[in-house]
């Protein structure tokens, strides 16, 4: 890709001044969408425009091929009613099928050389292209776009975007999915400190989660580890100079992992991993995976956004599309509200996690802190629903929290655990039952008009999310909360599953969700008691949905009960 871009560049200067006269002319624009985050987030300032000269990474979505197919194959592989149940694509089947066309690679490539672009790589699948250009030429190749410095977030993080919509020229439009870069601030992370709880006494109780208790409450042996000597893996993914220490792990064992076999270090790291101080939610992420899927490689995939045109989640999908061999399991802990995001940006992030789940890939994404969520459209309260969580492709991860906080009891709602119904994607069909159950008995509905009844309802699955401890910088830090606590744990154990499953000569488990819905939920504990919060007006009172009997969209399914959830996932 690079040599094509560089050969003949002074022939087609012309090609640019052309290009660019249409463009001014008003004969080119073209914008059925804006791809634009749609509000600055909180805590976001503006540090004013961007030096012109100053360098930039833009990403570029490529127009894919054959995307029904690639549904059908989803659900192939994925239902075990399929006779290609478990027959996974490899990398170099998925680009053979969603490759873009000869025209769309060649039309976009003849535009970005002619607009001065350079060190241009692409991936396996050849549907993303990421190129630097300087501002001024960014600006230029995008009319509208007018790229800012801004600074935010809790690590007071700096990006370059632009906050007006950018328009492409209507010979690209049909090629160009989005331009990755401009718009989207980096994601939130679903994780909290909470004060710690009063109790009187202490006899039988214990002061936090730690891997014992989750391995007692989900009823783990000493034997529930892995082999050390399959081809198994597992991965989690840390963004925004989020990174773990390899110190810190080895503390987090020696004070938790005592009683379980267990790996002493990350296997692989892939990107950068940084120098700086370790991040709480890495920490977590790296901590509870490996102790949860104990004795298991595991992977850390690092995108930490380091220059500031680069987004994170963006990197790591395309690291996805660039690797034929990767771990079985990967849990995020990261999303954004779904109302923040473009049409064409959701879309092909979708399709995205569906290309990982025709390879038997199984993402597990947290769904958020914020319980139903609210916002105001048109004067109105409507519940506010997260993606990637939302997406139809993924297992989402719920949280809960002890009956009785210090004792090993039966599980409740976690108040701030996400779920509800997308806006954007319809429900799936492997949900259906499922969800008019839920909708047709489920306790204390909230107004039918808070939420999209037919959208695809979240979370699939749930774990503990209340009062974890953490090594972080060599300090021990109790209370920490959220479904970035409890989307590890659930990754964990099932790559437990999965071992057995290689092991006895099976396929990994892949996209989890037909198969679960089709067992109504074999294997988990029900959680049927607590709601979680919502829109603090008169007419919901600050309550969301509340968990029931079956699935509910607090809750999923429930709990692992691991030796049942082995029982009912290991054949065939």
């Amino acid at each position: 890709m690079t040599a094509d871009l560089q050969k003949g560049r002074m022939g087609l200067q012309a090609c640019l001044l052309g290009l660019f006269a249409l463009i001014l002319s008003g004969k080119c624009s073209y914008s059925p969408e804006p791809d634009q985050q749609r509000t600055l987030p909180p805590g976001w300032v503006s540090l004013g425009r961007a030096d012109p000269e100053e360098e930039l990474s833009l990403t570029f979505a490529l127009r894919q091929q054959n995307l029904e197919r690639l549904s059908e194959l989803v659900q192939a592989v994925s239902d075990p009613n399929s006779p290609q149940y478990g027959k996974y694509l490899t990398l170099d089947h998925v680009a053979d099928l969603v490759r873009p066309s000869s025209l769309t690679l060649h039309t976009v490539q003849k535009w970005l050389l002619a607009a001065g672009a350079r060190n241009c790589h692409s991936v396996i699948t050849q549907d993303f292209l990421t190129c630097w250009l300087s501002i001024r030429q960014a600006e230029l190749l995008l009319p509208g776009a007018e790229f800012h410095h801004y600074v935010g977030g809790p690590a007071e993080t700096h990006v370059v975007r632009s906050p007006n919509p950018y328009q492409l020229p209507q010979a690209l439009a049909p090629h160009v999915d989005f331009v990755g870069g401009l718009h989207r601030f980096p994601p939130t992370s679903f994780l909290r400190q909470r004060p710690e709880p009063q109790m009187a006494g202490t006899v039988g109780m214990h002061l936090g989660v730690t891997p014992n208790v989750i391995r007692k409450r989900y009823n783990l042996t000493a034997q529930d580890v892995g082999s050390g000597t399959s081809n198994n893996s597992q991965a989690c993914a840390q963004f925004l100079e989020q990174y773990f220490r390899d110190s810190d792990l080895a503390e987090f064992m020696r004070l938790f992992g005592g009683n379980f076999a267990h790996q002493a270090s990350v296997a692989r790291v892939v990107g950068q991993q940084g120098r700086g101080r370790a991040g709480i939610e890495a920490s977590l992420d790296v901590q509870y995976l490996m102790s949860a899927g104990a004795n298991i490689s595991t992977w850390v995939y690092s995108s930490p956004g380091r220059h500031e045109g680069q987004e994170p989640f963006l990197q790591w999908l395309m690291l996805l599309s660039n690797e034929s061999a990767l771990p079985h399991v990967h849990t995020v802990s990261y999303g954004d509200d779904e109302d923040s995001l473009s049409s064409a940006y959701i879309q092909r992030v979708n399709t995205e996690l569906m290309k990982a789940a025709t390879r038997g890939l199984t993402l597990l994404f947290a769904s958020g802190d914020s319980g139903a969520g609210c916002w105001s459209v048109s004067g109105r309260h409507q519940f506010r629903p997260s993606f990637p969580a939302s997406s139809p492709y993924v297992t989402t991860v719920g949280g809960t929290s002890f009956q009785n906080p210090f004792r090993i009891t039966s599980e409740i709602v976690d108040y701030i655990s996400g779920g509800g119904f997308s806006n954007v994607f319809p429900r799936p069909s492997y949900q259906e039952e499922a969800v008019a159950k839920f909708l047709n008995s489920g306790p204390h509905l909230p107004p039918s008009s808070y939420f999209n009844a037919s959208g695809r309802a979240y979370p699939d699955v749930a774990a503990l999310s209340d009062g974890y401890w953490v090594v972080s910088n060599s300090v021990p830090i109790p209370w920490v909360s959220g479904t970035s606590a409890s989307t590890p744990v659930f990754g964990g154990l099932l790559s437990l599953i999965n071992e057995h499953r290689i092991l006895s000569g099976r396929p990994p488990l892949g996209f989890l969700n037909p198969r679960l819905y089709q067992q109504h939920g074999a294997g988990l504990f029900d959680v049927t008691h607590g709601c979680h919060e919502s829109c603090l007006n008169e007419e919901v009172e600050g309550q969301g949905f509340c968990s029931g009997p079956g699935w509910d969209p607090v809750t999923g399914w429930g709990t692992p009960n691991f030796p049942a959830l082995l029982k009912t996932l290991l054949n065939p």
